[in-house]
């Protein structure tokens, strides 16, 4: 009998996504609307925050921190070599100077490297919390931007913006989203215009949508914005699974404490260990993942290094634990369609060796 094939990644959608989806799509609104509203209520009531902004993207959640963190061209901003490239593409885009730091051993950004990068042309840094483990980088004396796009989690004190992705193999998912947490009733009111055009939507509300009363204007532009919005069908999807999120969480957590138990001590890796994908460190990587394979089993890297892509500069820098590390790190799949007796046989396939 062949073995169940475990694919690396698979998108979870409830039953509860599915029907919220359709009452959505036979309402009068599909576009930005009430659903994202309560969509932003109960993401930011689970996560135990104030302000939640739905937005199309986790790109556009990080492209508007940068900009309400007033990051200019030439700023230099220390980030994580890390990453996914959605990560510090925007930064390209905003001219900014990219500082990469090294990682550490659980492949988060190295808080020593960082301080020893900052400068008084340091703008902001970027905390991006890799395959759902927490980067508790401590106080730095200037912005941090936290990429929460792998960590579902309630944000960390360290960071000053938080950005969630949504996109289809997240905890949380709405097909393709975002959500930008934000710390202050100032930041939460701009970043809702800019995701607008820069459009007060509420005021425009209040006048019934109408451009023009009594030959006046009803809304203006003060500072131009994106077309960053989330769609109240987008919304449905997440209202349903953030009502899961207990469950969701519960289960990437058990799966996790199997591979941790299952997996540690034994010889020729290391265990890192996540929440959303479950890193390892091994020797003969090559030969491991292609051994997973064989038993119908994916694995992945997931993230490259940023520096060796030519966008960034092509260039693989003097970032001593990251070359260490570049060829050992796998991870392993980790979702709702992963079962625990899965994640158990993953684990004894390990242990035969490869």
């Amino acid at each position: 009998m062949k073995n169940k094939y475990v694919p690396m990644f698979y998108p979870y959608v409830s039953k509860e996504s599915k029907k919220e989806v359709q009452k959505t799509l036979n309402s009068r609104f599909i576009g930005q609307g009430d659903r994202c509203d309560q969509f932003e209520k109960e993401f930011a009531k689970k996560l135990s925050t104030k302000y939640a902004v739905s937005l199309n993207s986790g790109t556009a959640a990080l492209n508007l921190a940068y900009h309400l963190a007033d990051i200019k061209p030439g700023d230099e901003v220390i980030t994580t070599v890390l990453t996914c490239t959605a990560t510090n593409i925007p930064l390209l885009h905003m001219g900014a100077k990219i500082v990469f730091a090294d990682v550490g051993n659980d492949l988060n950004i190295d808080p020593k490297d960082v301080r020893s990068k900052i400068t008084n042309k340091t703008k902001a840094i970027v905390n991006t919390h890799l395959y759902g483990n927490p980067s508790n980088i401590g106080e730095m004396p200037v912005t941090v931007i936290g990429d929460s796009s792998q960590y579902h989690r309630k944000p960390l004190a360290c960071d000053d913006y938080v950005c969630y992705s949504l996109q289809a193999i997240k905890h949380i998912t709405t097909g393709d989203g975002g959500m930008l947490v934000v710390r202050n009733k100032e930041d939460n009111k701009r970043a809702r215009d800019l995701r607008w055009f820069g459009i007060d939507r509420d005021k425009k509300k209040k006048a019934g949508w109408q451009p023009f009363i009594n030959r006046e204007m009803t809304t203006d532009i003060v500072e131009p914005g994106w077309k960053y919005q989330m769609t109240d069908i987008d919304a449905a999807m997440g209202l349903g699974n953030i009502r899961e999120y207990d469950k969701i969480m519960g289960h990437h957590e058990r799966l996790k404490k199997i591979y941790t138990k299952e997996l540690t001590d034994v010889a020729g890796i290391a265990v890192i260990g996540g929440t959303w994908a479950f890193p390892i460190l091994a020797y003969e990587r090559e030969r491991l993942s292609k051994m997973l394979l064989d038993h119908n089993i994916e694995s992945n890297v997931v993230q490259i290094r940023n520096d060796i892509i030519t966008a960034f500069g092509g260039k693989r820098q003097d970032l001593p634990n990251m070359n260490r590390l570049e060829e050992l790190y796998l991870a392993l799949p980790l979702h709702m369609k992963v079962s625990e007796k899965d994640v158990l046989r993953i684990c004894k396939l390990i242990k035969k060796g490869w």
